[in-house]
């Protein structure tokens, strides 16, 4: 006999009662300095610009395109941050749950049951700051179903070796 009981929404588990932990600190470095690198281009091109545009109107108007470059980076600076401090994840005995996002939030859970493999990689900048990037795989998708940026190197060994032990059948 096939039985599909209803349940209860009220009775789930909340997520929201999870304490979820966030990256490191020192990730917040290395989005600055790829955001630096990015306006450096950006302001470069618009300085190379004012010497080969002959257009009068450009000319007329440089510094004002300059200026607004100049506050769009700023509040740009102020958004990375603020999403920054949004990036939190936690391990459970079951999943792994991964926040991120300032205006569109999104929660990814990944249950561990689903984990075909998981990668660590850590850039150059990465391994200056003692950080690293740990990226967690399930079945059917082409790249990672999840990746935690900005997580201790020592940190991110611990949770790549618990989650393989349990990936293998070892709990």
């Amino acid at each position: 006999m096939f039985i599909n009981q209803q349940i209860e929404i009220d009775t789930l588990p909340k997520i929201s009662s999870v304490e979820l932990k966030p990256i490191s600190k020192h990730y917040f470095k290395i989005i600055i300095l790829n955001k630096l690198f990015v306006y450096a281009v950006f302001t470069g091109i618009l300085v190379v610009g004012k010497f080969i545009i002959e257009k009068e109107k450009f000319q007329d108007n440089f510094i004002y395109i300059l200026g607004i470059f100049i506050i769009a980076c700023l509040l740009n600076f102020g958004i990375a941050y603020l999403a920054f401090n949004k990036r939190k994840y936690a391990i459970r005995d079951k999943d792994v749950i991964y926040s991120k996002g300032l205006i569109v939030n999104s929660i990814t859970t990944v249950p561990i049951s689903r984990i075909q493999h998981i990668e660590e990689s850590r850039s150059w900048l990465a391994r200056k700051l003692n950080l690293a990037t740990l990226k967690i795989f399930t079945a059917g998708e082409s790249g990672s179903d999840l990746k935690i940026d900005g997580l201790p190197h020592e940190e991110a060994k611990q949770i790549n070796d618990f989650l393989s032990t349990r990936v293998d059948g070892n709990n």
